[in-house]
């Protein structure tokens, strides 16, 4: 694992693609902050997006707020600049923010490493789950719900019984 539980948030104001700015306190009055380091290119993100977007929208109404972030390199990946992000979150009908981190300060601050990869805050934001969405690519096949199980815990005010799966996906495209 590359980030510690009970890690709190880190501070960030990042870019969205709706035209804002956003930052760690703006997610202030949410009853849990899920940040996902995902991407446009990688076909693991991609399987997750559609469950991702369910997931925002079936927790929305509960007090969750659903953040991704893109750390991408978009020198070397351009399928994952700015623009496209922007193009990818209203074709696909984005239920969240999807922010920019151009630097890649944030993706290196959360330990990330893989896309998509899952940190699920408290509402004290604590780390309390870190790992993947669910159990498999397959959408079909999903036999543990990671991510559902530890929103599910936190909002019942209970620690999630699953705190920390491997994230499965492509690596994190770091500039050199």
């Amino acid at each position: 694992m590359s980030t510690a539980l009970a890690q709190t948030a880190p501070e960030f104001t990042l870019p969205g693609v709706d035209g804002s700015d956003h930052s760690l306190g703006d997610y202030g009055d949410a009853a849990a902050l899920v940040v996902v380091q995902t991407c446009n290119h990688c076909p693991w993100a991609q399987a997750w997006e559609g469950r991702l977007i369910e997931i925002a929208r079936d927790y929305a109404d509960r007090g969750v707020s659903v953040v991704a972030i893109s750390s991408n390199d978009a020198t070397n990946h351009p399928e994952d600049s700015f623009d496209e992000m922007a193009k990818r979150a209203q074709a696909k009908g984005y239920t969240f923010d999807y922010l920019y981190d151009e630097s890649q300060e944030v993706a290196r601050t959360l330990g990330s490493q893989r896309t998509p990869e899952v940190f699920l805050y408290d509402g004290d934001r604590k780390l309390v789950y870190h790992g993947a969405i669910d159990d498999n690519r397959d959408e079909h096949a999903v036999t543990a719900h990671y991510l559902r199980d530890a929103l599910d815990a936190v909002l019942a005010g209970d620690e999630p019984a699953v705190a920390a799966t491997e994230p499965i996906g492509c690596t994190v495209k770091w500039s050199r």
